[in-house]
């Protein structure tokens, strides 16, 4: 029973702290769409488990000497960065632009039809990173295995044909079995 209690509590605070921050801190068009590719929220979980452990590991473990506080605090530390993490990254967007968002970076929009190429890498374990690359030089990762990845790809596909004037059947490189939605750069 207690360990069910503790999971509907991570849970909870999980959901709170994503419906808080969301609020706070997300207040651009893109941010209100409600369309976004975020981190799987087990990165959220883990993360606020590590912590509630550190924690409770730092609170509980005060006599049993210095390494079991030293792994305490490293186990809070990790679970706070994949907290941060979670909260402050991912692509959201809309029917014009996709908004860019990273821990420690300035917030990138971007206008579908600025999308030059894409290239995919094979994750060992099945997942694939699709790399977008655009046109200012810079580049948008989204691994397949992020809430939301194939629906927003599906969605850019969508709009930058859109934008660029072309039709999505005259797009012979276009095949979503095959993680391609755009036009093709080295793979690897």
């Amino acid at each position: 029973m207690a360990y069910l209690i503790l999971a509907a509590a991570v849970f909870g605070l999980c959901f709170a702290l994503d419906k808080g921050f969301g609020k706070l801190f997300r207040s651009k068009r893109q941010h209100k769409s409600g369309l976004a590719v975020k981190p799987a929220k087990r990165t959220a979980t883990l993360g606020l488990f590590l912590a509630l452990l550190g924690t409770a590991g730092i609170l509980g473990g005060t006599g049993s000497g210095k390494a079991m506080l030293v792994m305490s605090a490293l186990m809070l530390l990790l679970g706070a960065v994949l907290i941060v993490h979670y909260l402050s990254s991912g692509i959201y967007y809309d029917e014009e632009t996709l908004l860019v968002s990273a821990f420690g970076r300035k917030d990138r929009v971007y206008r579908y039809g600025d999308i030059r190429e894409q290239r995919r890498f094979v994750v060992q374990g099945g997942s694939v990173i699709v790399e977008l690359h655009m046109a200012d030089g810079a580049s948008v990762t989204v691994q397949t295995n992020m809430d939301g990845a194939l629906p927003f790809l599906d969605y850019a596909f969508a709009r930058w044909c859109e934008q660029k004037g072309m039709a999505p059947e005259d797009c012979a490189f276009h095949d979503p079995a095959e993680h391609c939605w755009f036009p093709e750069g080295e793979v690897r």
